[in-house]
């Protein structure tokens, strides 16, 4: 059984804490360093914000109708557009238990989203941003008629185009990592390393327990390459879904979408995001989406 990681209510996030789902994370100190912006193949961003000033990046908080999502990564396309992932269920109409995409009623396009720091279940925190939801798989599944169980089922993922006015404060770079370095295609064997991102509303504005360290469980071969099981030293929660999750080389690899309750309790099940980008190419209409790899570099010192 699987739940989806968006945090929908004041009540269900209230029923979350105290059913203490939060635990410990191993903290790594940063080693990378910021080199130059770089040179943006559009028409509207010229150079990102430098990394350390931006306030739109991934990691960022981001809420949709009140249901708070965490940001996984930047895209841009042909026409010099920027967006910014997050986890398609995160504009879902459904429960936190719905996670058939081809099943589940969403949000419609140009839904308005926010970017916002230091939200928590009792403040709405600072809002950083704007923009609009310009895809969603969900949408896109149900439109096509898509039936096959694993990518009804795993792939989730949504792009929020940024406004033209907050487009100078974003920067493609994961906070804390660096990186992406670009997109894995490969998949997971057990006991790769991933590292992730993001701070959910639920951990009251803990800023370290943000970093994010664990290991791949293996692929899962009915799942057709659709889903990465990984365990995480600090767990996803509610308000982390649509997290973005790298391999020790910095690769994309995927984003976060649910947790487990069975069989491996507390593992995250998160979507492979060449699949998702390939997927969203084919039937967004958006021409030239493509990720944009981060301006410094991807550095662990696990």
């Amino acid at each position: 059984m699987t739940t989806s990681l968006h945090t929908p209510s004041l009540r269900r996030t209230l029923a979350v804490l105290a059913a203490g789902v939060m635990s410990s994370a191993l903290l790594i100190a940063p080693t990378s360093s910021e080199a130059a912006p770089s040179k943006a193949r559009s028409q509207r961003v010229s150079t990102w914000k430098i990394a350390s000033k931006a306030t739109i990046t991934p990691g960022v908080m981001m809420y949709t109708k009140g249901a708070q999502c965490t940001a996984n990564f930047v895209y841009t396309d042909a026409a010099g557009n920027v967006y910014v992932g997050y986890a398609a269920h995160c504009a879902g109409k459904g429960a936190a238990t719905d996670t058939n995409g081809c099943e589940v009623a969403s949000l419609p396009l140009g839904t308005p989203v926010s970017f916002v720091k230091g939200g928590s279940i009792v403040s709405g925190g600072t809002k950083l941003g704007s923009g609009t939801l310009a895809y969603s798989s969900w949408l896109t599944e149900k439109r096509l008629g898509t039936t096959d169980p694993a990518t009804c089922a795993y792939n989730d993922l949504a792009l929020v185009k940024v406004s033209a006015r907050d487009v100078a404060k974003v920067n493609p770079s994961v906070p804390f990592y660096g990186g992406p370095s670009g997109i894995d295609t490969n998949g997971t064997s057990g006991g790769d390393r991933v590292y992730s991102y993001g701070n959910s509303s639920l951990r009251g504005g803990l800023a370290l327990l943000s970093p994010k360290f664990g290991y791949s469980l293996g692929d899962v071969a009915a799942d057709d390459g659709w889903s990465h099981p990984v365990y995480t030293l600090t767990p996803g929660i509610p308000g982390d879904s649509g997290s973005g999750f790298m391999t020790a080389e910095g690769k994309a690899i995927g984003t976060l979408s649910t947790v487990a309750v069975a069989p491996l309790p507390l593992s995250n099940q998160i979507g492979d995001l060449a699949k998702e980008l390939a997927f969203a190419r084919a039937h967004s209409g958006i021409r030239g989406l493509q990720l944009t790899k981060g301006t410094v570099r991807f550095s662990s010192s696990l």
